[in-house]
């Protein structure tokens, strides 16, 4: 890849001539590393837009290879960075380690008009860098949700739509996990899976025998456990089980943008990259009655830019290109991009993480974890998921892990070497940990829209973001309280402790909507192949643009949809329809 300048890429020319390609990408994410992939194959001249720095593989990974004793807080955030960062640090993965790859809260403020957590990665990669890595199909009830329940919208596709786009990428980005036959959760093209400890065998048979319709699972994620040659081609590794991977893996153990995507689409000789490019607006032709290009603002010196494209790709991550459509305005478009039906912005939903249920489980003190599985067991939804049942809408994921606290104890033992080792090795009790991962009903209270009146360091007006909890949440985190601690109580588990943790919404990192799909250009903004109704040169694939939010981890549906979405447009393309 280009190295981390602008300059490097050399398309700072004037005239339009040397500022034209076949496609732009905004966005160089999870999604947006899929759009250059597949366009770049296809034979487009691509040009990425990344508004952040550039992150080359392993070379940008400074604290990949770093023990906890070389870090001069020992990977502890300190009192003045969290004061400085209330936002970013309330992520799980924002740390001493890995706190280069999280946009600071000064560096791109945002107003809260309710509480939100807009956790950000502005770099080349995005936050597929330090993403959690989770990967599941959607079955078909999380797309026939809405229409059987009638809220928000009907999809306009369908599990079966998706299925073989599902494959494609799975087959390229690797993923590991079992064939295990749910209809609640589709299997796909899987490596090998990891294996539970003990402790979570244990409480997975309890649960499974005890319970008709729940199942516990070992959890799927974007690993290589045995990469296959597609993976080998890309100049990935072998997962190492170290589990710091936000920091970056100079292995290529787990998918990323900038470790299989963007070199992959770098490789073909079509992609442009430019970093630093905090994107303005998409430039609509009235006369065209088409998208044309792109405005650019260069994150450093603050210049504007224009360049051209007959064909766009949006990805810059669902609250962002809710932003860039919104202060995409014409004559044509004065209240965005395409938003005729007026709901650009509006029912933005996420994923709720409320509720957390832990325990101790006695036994198994005879055994030990050694090696770190990047991953949990886990029971698909099993509320509402055939018909209505529950004083609630929809349902929620359930995810767990077991594991043996040792080190903490080691503080009041005595010992040397390797006798000292053993002991630590025995001590300490198992703690079990469950949370839940419930989906929240799209809402067209629950928006962003632009400031009026305040703007950012490159002149775009701030986001507002008006997202909040409903009863419908709540009742569905009750829930979930309830039956965690009765799965674990039937499973042997003592001191049991349920709780709703109160973190604010965004934490979760799983927002969507603001530009969902949709049948009805009067009740959505995106046909079935995510293809704008009323500027159908630009796709938005992202988290933006999905429906509904479903209870499985989204981040595979965004990769499935952008590779749907650009075989289709490349096709369009090819007939001269767009």
């Amino acid at each position: 890849m280009p190295s981390d300048t602008t300059s490097s890429v050399n398309i700072n020319a004037k005239g339009l001539e040397q500022n034209s390609f076949d496609a732009i990408v905004i966005g160089s994410g999870m999604s947006g590393g899929w759009a250059a992939k597949e366009l770049c194959e296809k034979g487009l001249k691509t040009l990425v837009l990344e508004r952040g720095r550039n992150v080359e593989h392993k070379k940008d990974y400074p604290t990949t290879l770093m023990d906890p004793w070389d870090f001069k807080h020992r990977n502890n955030l300190t009192s003045e960075l969290k004061k400085e960062n209330p936002i970013a640090s309330r992520c799980y993965a924002f740390e001493e380690a890995s706190q280069q790859f999280f946009v600071k809260d000064k560096e791109h403020p945002y107003i809260q008009e309710k509480p939100f957590d807009w956790l950000r990665g502005y770099q080349v990669g995005g936050k597929s860098l330090m993403w959690a890595r989770a990967t599941q199909r959607w079955s078909r009830f999380e797309f026939e949700g809405p229409a059987r329940d009638g809220y928000a919208v009907e999809w306009p596709i369908g599990y079966n739509d998706l299925a073989p786009w599902y494959s494609h990428v799975e087959i390229f980005a690797g993923i590991s996990g079992n064939k295990d036959g749910l209809e609640t959760l589709p299997d796909g093209e899987f490596l090998p899976a990891w294996e539970m400890n003990c402790p979570e065998k244990h409480i997975a048979e309890k649960i499974n025998s005890q319970y008709k319709g729940r199942t516990v699972i070992q959890g799927r994620c974007a690993h290589l456990t045995q990469p296959k040659q597609i993976h080998l081609d890309q100049g990935r590794g072998q997962c190492q089980a170290r589990s710091i991977c936000h920091r970056g893996c100079a292995f290529g153990g787990y998918f990323s943008a900038n470790s299989s995507t963007l070199p992959w689409a770098m490789k073909t000789g079509n992609m442009t990259l430019r970093p630093h490019s905090v994107v303005h607006s998409i430039i609509y032709d009235e006369k065209k009655q088409k998208a044309v290009g792109v405005r650019v603002i260069d994150a450093n010196t603050k210049e504007a830019t224009e360049y051209y494209a007959k064909v766009i790709f949006l990805n810059a991550a669902c609250l962002n290109s809710n932003l860039i459509l919104l202060n995409s305005t014409s004559n044509r478009f004065p209240n965005g991009l395409g938003n005729d039906s007026g709901i650009l912005g509006k029912y933005i939903a996420f994923h709720e993480y409320r509720g957390n249920v832990n325990a101790t489980i006695e036994g198994f003190e005879d055994k030990y974890d050694y090696g770190r599985k990047p991953t949990a067991a886990m029971m698909p939804n099993f509320r509402n998921v055939y018909k209505q049942e529950m004083d609630f809408l929809r349902g929620y994921m359930v995810h767990y892990s077991a594991g043996r606290s040792n080190w903490q104890q080691g503080y009041d033992m005595d010992g040397i070497g390797e006798d000292y080792k053993n002991k630590i090795s025995e001590a300490g009790q198992w703690n079990v940990y469950m949370m839940m991962q419930g989906e929240t009903i799209p809402q067209e209270k629950n928006h962003v829209r632009l400031s009026k009146d305040q703007k950012d360091d490159w002149g775009i007006p701030l986001l507002i973001t008006s997202i909040g909890y409903s009863d419908n949440d709540d009742k569905m985190v009750k829930d979930f309280l309830e039956q965690g601690s009765e799965m674990l109580e039937k499973a042997g588990c003592k001191n049991i402790n349920a709780l709703d943790n109160g973190r604010v919404p965004g934490n979760d990192i799983h927002e969507m909507g603001g530009v969902r799909m949709g049948k009805d250009p009067k009740t959505s903004l995106l046909n079935k192949w995510n293809q704008m109704h009323h500027c159908e040169n630009v796709f938005v694939t992202d988290g933006a643009s999905m429906t509904s939010v479903g209870n499985q981890n989204p981040s595979l549906t965004f990769m499935a949809l952008t590779a749907r979405a650009v075989d289709y447009a490349v096709g369009e393309m090819k007939k001269g329809n767009l």
